[in-house]
């Protein structure tokens, strides 16, 4: 697949979306900037989006060959839409943001520079939101989950939230997948045995539209989650390192 340059590209970009078609562009325009120079791919997920997203994004794509659209008949979530990306991703390294706009482009560079200065031990750059933009309510609400989820996981994350993420494409499809992933990829990938880097990132407010999550309709399977992740974790076991033995000539 070519890339911003005629390469196969060294990074893939995942942009989950519904109904966000007011963002697209000005979205497209400042991920290109921040990684001009560079092998990239962008990959929209158009999550069964009913606004003009599916329209905006071919128009987009006549423009830019780097520009690529993974679409759902209907809306499955964000943990889908992300799997959905990586898994059509034609890198071997991901990073991820929000499609609201809301998520800095500009951190990019630095979330890639971290993962590929800790390799191969770690496996996973995960944004840190500063100055968040949000309403008192959503704030608090953030607080709340953030804090209960560090509680019972002890995952070492203060913001698990943050859409800005960088990963390696094999360590993602390796973790076991269910609705919900996307908030719970530090305590999986520590599961799996890497270690967590984090860049601090400023919130933007949101350029257009509203908001396609709500507090109280993700609660009451937020808590079933936190509690299968924490059996995953406490039920992990190590593999062990196996060799065959073979007769000495």
């Amino acid at each position: 697949m070519a890339s911003s340059n005629g390469l196969d590209p060294a990074i893939s970009v995942v942009v989950p979306v519904r109904n966000e078609a007011g963002n697209i562009a000005p979205l497209v325009a400042e991920i290109a900037a921040a990684l001009a120079g560079r092998a990239f791919e962008i990959v929209y997920v158009n999550d069964g989006s009913r606004d003009g997203t599916a329209d905006e994004l071919r128009g987009l794509m006549a423009q830019h060959p780097w520009l690529r659209q993974i679409r759902h008949a209907q809306s499955c979530g964000q943990s889908a839409a992300i799997r959905s990306g990586v898994a059509a991703a034609h890198a071997p390294l991901v990073v991820t943001l929000d499609g609201d706009g809301q998520n800095d482009p500009a951190y990019l560079p630095a979330l890639i520079a971290a993962l590929e200065a800790g390799a191969p031990r770690l496996g996973l750059v995960a944004g840190q939101r500063i100055g968040r933009k949000s309403s008192a309510f959503k704030k608090l609400q953030s607080r709340i989950a953030n804090g209960v989820r560090s509680t019972v996981l002890r995952d070492g994350t203060r913001d698990t939230g943050c859409g800005l993420k960088a990963f390696r494409r094999d360590v993602f499809l390796a973790l076991p997948y269910f609705d919900g992933l996307h908030r719970f990829l530090p305590a999986l990938v520590r599961r799996e045995g890497f270690d967590i880097g984090y860049v601090d990132v400023l919130d933007r407010p949101r350029r257009h539209g509203t908001s396609n999550y709500g507090f109280f309709d993700r609660l009451g399977v937020g808590i079933l989650d936190l509690a299968g992740v924490w059996w995953l974790v406490r039920r992990k076991k190590r593999v062990p390192q196996a060799e065959e033995v073979t007769l000495a000539r």
